[in-house]
């Protein structure tokens, strides 16, 4: 069994796992999570999810094309640190 669930890990992509590696700041100084949901919203973006990973903002939806996208922002600058489009 144990095996079996090691085979399986592994054949998990390792973008899976893996996150953004966002610089880390006092909260207080972050940008409220409302002016980035709204301008997402006003380029096309349809919001599925929007969660706080880390020190970063991290959104699950579609972009304006209609591909599924998982986006990682700053959380002060609100600048993209990384992002994945799927068909």
């Amino acid at each position: 069994m144990r095996l079996l669930l090691i085979m399986v890990l592994f054949a998990i992509p390792a973008t899976v796992f893996a996150s953004a590696d966002c610089p880390v700041y006092p909260k207080a100084e972050w940008a409220p999570e409302d002016t980035l949901k709204k301008a997402l919203l006003d380029e096309g973006y349809t919001i599925k999810k929007f969660k706080v990973d880390g020190n970063c903002y991290e959104i699950y939806g579609l972009n304006p094309q209609g591909q599924k996208v998982e986006i990682y922002f700053d959380t002060k600058t609100l600048a993209i640190i990384k992002a994945e489009a799927y068909k």
